[in-house]
């Protein structure tokens, strides 16, 4: 069996308990560590039965939890070099067991296969993940501007696709507490994806099995559940693939525990 459950997911934090029968992951680090232990706890998780944190970037928002989790477990950490190296630059001392990656390279953590490809974002060296357990595939898009060719070939396929639904478009070029250099930034091919950019990456992976989206990522000022859902909703129903479930990602609770596959 391989599950998913998102721990939390929005600009103050994200992370995604990823389970098989001998394996469990974090994808990504970025709740404070008592946060990350108190959730796992109610997954029914216990620190020590991590086996590893796979970091998609060095943002906060993905790995500011890392630097406590690791002083006070241990947990190996997966993710480029070059990622390392910003963290490190930044104080991230307590790391001692790194399991380096190039980013486009694949590899295994016990059962569980991954494959890696760069995405476009104001990062040193981000990453999108396509996770593998026994056919059964899971595809993770965060932090990411644009869908390039390459990010659509590599989610082809998979079972349940996350994709960051960052902000609604109109709601962003109306806020009047962002400076335009600013939302000039997120919009941009190295910024988020709007609720419109990632339901036609959906609608592009409609075809290849795709039985569940998970929407994550929300601007807390620019966006809504009801309107990155109706987002998705609409290019579902245009394809006549309603019967594909829908679920958003909040930042304050723990999703479901979603099976993939």
């Amino acid at each position: 069996m391989f599950h998913v459950t998102v721990l939390g997911s929005g600009s103050t934090g994200n992370s995604a308990l990823v389970e098989t029968a001998g394996t469990r992951l974090l994808l990504d680090a970025g709740l404070s560590a008592r946060q990350l232990k108190k959730r796992l706890a109610e997954c029914g998780v216990e620190p020590d039965r991590l086996d590893a944190i796979v970091l998609t970037h060095e943002h906060g928002d993905h790995s500011g939890g890392v630097q406590v989790w690791c002083k006070q477990y241990g947990t190996p950490v997966y993710c480029s070099r070059l990622t390392a190296q910003i963290l490190q630059k930044e104080g991230c001392d307590a790391v001692r067991n790194w399991r380096l990656f190039q980013t486009g390279a694949d590899f295994e953590i016990q059962d569980v296969r991954i494959r890696s490809f760069p995405v476009p974002h104001d990062a040193v060296d981000p990453a999108g993940f396509v996770l593998e357990h026994s056919g059964a595939r899971l595809g993770l898009l965060t932090d990411l501007g644009a869908a390039t060719k390459l990010v659509y070939e590599r989610v082809r396929g998979v079972h349940t696709l996350f994709v960051e639904t960052n902000h609604d478009e109109r709601l962003l070029q109306e806020d009047t507490r962002r400076p335009w250099s600013v939302k000039q930034r997120i919009m941009s091919r190295h910024g988020h994806l709007s609720n419109a950019a990632a339901a036609a990456v959906i609608g592009e992976v409609l075809a290849d099995g795709l039985q569940r989206a998970v929407l994550g990522h929300l601007s807390r000022d620019c966006n809504t559940p009801e309107l990155a859902v109706g987002a998705v909703r609409q290019v579902l129903e245009q394809n006549g693939r309603e019967s594909v479930e829908v679920f958003c990602a909040g930042p304050s609770e723990i999703s479901p525990r979603m099976l993939v596959g």
